[in-house]
This record gives structure tokens, sequence and C-alpha cells, in this order.
């Protein structure tokens, strides 16, 4: 996005706000840089001493969380302007950034902690089977939700929605519907930010750590852009240690896609795609038999545009 056209913006009494989702796996578990009791982003507003929009960004990571910044792309742009916080006369125009780090983040700063993911969705942790929330809270609340509308065509779209995102009758799960999910709950006022919008405080809520502002939005769009970069570009080995074994690769990339995926035919495509590449040296990590230890190979980004782990 023309990065002029968006400051732009600013002089209509609307600001830019900087917005970073920042992914690390560290042992299998995706987690996220979250600030003020894991409520929200690290964010703040472009600002005129801002060089530019990802400069911006780095200084406001930098200064909330202690955390420098690596690997980032732009997301996506929100500019709803009854999305973007308490005051609903104030519009946000809301620019956010996916960041990825292989640093080790067990160090939380001062005020930046990392979070599992799945606390915030615990609705796309498919790993183990379908969440019993699925089943237990989500069906009968948004069945009820298709039910409440007025018309029979209403009713039948909602439900048809409810379907395709939850994989409802038998349909299968897609896990890169990681936003139409969220976002379809929020309409149903069925999570925490949907309800404040609804005014329906009381409601029965589906489980799920909720954030300020339209901080969760981001964050499934993050989770979402993720999942479907990882099948054709190897971002993947910007979260993988300099060294590591095949069992370690498939467990971020199961992490991530919060689905398993069959061993053998995963190791053929990654072979098949010489993604890696033997170090020479062994893993005594795996508590069984020493593992071959891997790298990426770098070559491949020259050789195929288009590689990933399908």
């Amino acid at each position: 996005m023309n990065e002029i056209a968006v400051v732009g913006h600013h002089d209509h009494g609307a600001q830019v706000e900087l917005t970073a989702v920042l992914v690390a796996v560290p042992n299998g578990n995706p987690v996220v840089l979250t600030i003020g009791a894991a409520a929200a982003l690290p964010s703040g507003p472009l600002e005129s001493s801002h060089r530019s929009l990802q400069s911006g960004l780095r200084d406001w990571v930098e200064q909330q969380t202690g955390h420098p910044l690596g690997y980032i792309e732009q997301l996506y742009t929100f500019a709803d302007r009854d999305r973007s916080g308490e005051d609903p006369e104030r519009r946000v125009i809301s620019i956010s950034y996916l960041g990825l780090t292989r640093e080790e983040p067990s160090r939380a700063t001062s005020s930046g902690s990392w979070r599992n993911w799945y606390e915030f969705f615990p609705w796309e942790d498919h790993r183990y089977g379908a969440p019993p929330v699925i089943t237990d809270v989500i069906e009968p609340a948004l069945r009820q939700w298709a039910n409440e509308a007025a018309r029979e065509e209403k009713r039948r779209q909602r439900w048809q929605r409810a379907i395709v995102c939850f994989g409802f009758d038998d349909q299968n799960w897609n896990e890169e519907l990681t936003l139409q999910r969220y976002e379809l709950l929020y309409e149903a006022g069925l999570v925490e930010e949907g309800a404040r919008r609804n005014g329906a405080a009381g409601a029965q809520l589906v489980p799920g750590r909720a954030m300020q502002g339209d901080h969760r939005r981001i964050l499934a769009t993050g989770i979402a852009r993720l999942r479907t970069k990882i099948k054709y570009r190897p971002v993947v080995f910007e979260l993988m240690p300099p060294a590591f074994t095949l069992l370690q690769l498939q467990r971020t990339v199961e992490a991530l896609a919060g689905v398993t995926v069959h061993k053998q035919n995963f190791r053929r495509l990654i072979e098949q795609q010489e993604l890696v590449e033997e170090t020479g040296q062994m893993s005594s990590e795996t508590g069984g038999r020493p593992a071959k230890l891997f790298q990426f190979r770098h070559a491949v980004l020259d050789e195929h545009p288009v590689a990933g782990t399908k």
C-alpha cells in the first residue's frame, strides 16, 4: 500500500496506528508477543519523526517490549469506523505487520509477554482432534444465532457460513479460515469484543482470551496469512534454529497450521523440493536414537520461485 496515501488520511482527524503480530514457535508452541497483560499487540501511532511505516513499527515494538524486529511483511490495513476501540467518533487506520523470529522468546520483557496463540483462539488447535469447545459451545450457539434471523433465507445463509467456517455437518475443517471464523463469532456476539459492540455484555461467550480494540481480529489475520503462506513459501525457516531435525520442522509446521501432517509424506515433500540439506551433525536431544540435523538450503530461493510445505 502506498505509504503517502495512507498517511494523508491523518489530516482528516484519523489516526494511523502501526500494529505488530510477532510470532515464534519455541518447542512446538506457536506464541505471539503481547503487551498490557496480554490484552494487546505491540502498537503505536505513526509519528512525524518516523522515517517510514516500518521504522515506526520497529521503534514501537522495541520501545514497548525490548524485542528487535527481524523478518516483517505488511499484513493488512483495517479502517472500520466501529471496530477501532472505545471512541467510535475517532477513526483509526490500523496498518498491521506480520513478523517472524527464531529467537528463543523465554525471556519476557518488563512490559511484553509471549502467549500461546491458542489462548486467544482455542477452537483453532486441531492437532489432537477437534477441540470439544466446537461441539459443546460453538455449534449450539451458532445454531441458535442462525435461527434468530427473521427470514428463512437469512437463517439458511447464517447456518451455511457456520458450516463452511467450522466444518459442521461433516464438512472438512479448513485451517486457513481463521479470520472468517473469528469474524463470524464476532458478528454473532459470541466473543467478548462482539458482545461489547452489540451491548450484550451478559451473553454466553465462547472461551478465548479477549483483546483490546481490534487486536484479536488483527492476530487472526496474521495466523490466517501464515497458515496459507507456509504452503507455498519457505517462511517456516524464519522460525527455525540454524540446525534442526526433520521432526522439529514437522512439529513447527503442525503448530502453525493447527493440524497434524503425515510424517512420510511430509518428509518426501521436503526432500522432493530440496528445501533442506544435512549439516553432517546429529542431535542428541531427541530422547531416542540421535537424529540427523538439517539446515535450510538457501539456494532453493533462487531455483524455485514458489516452494513451501504444501
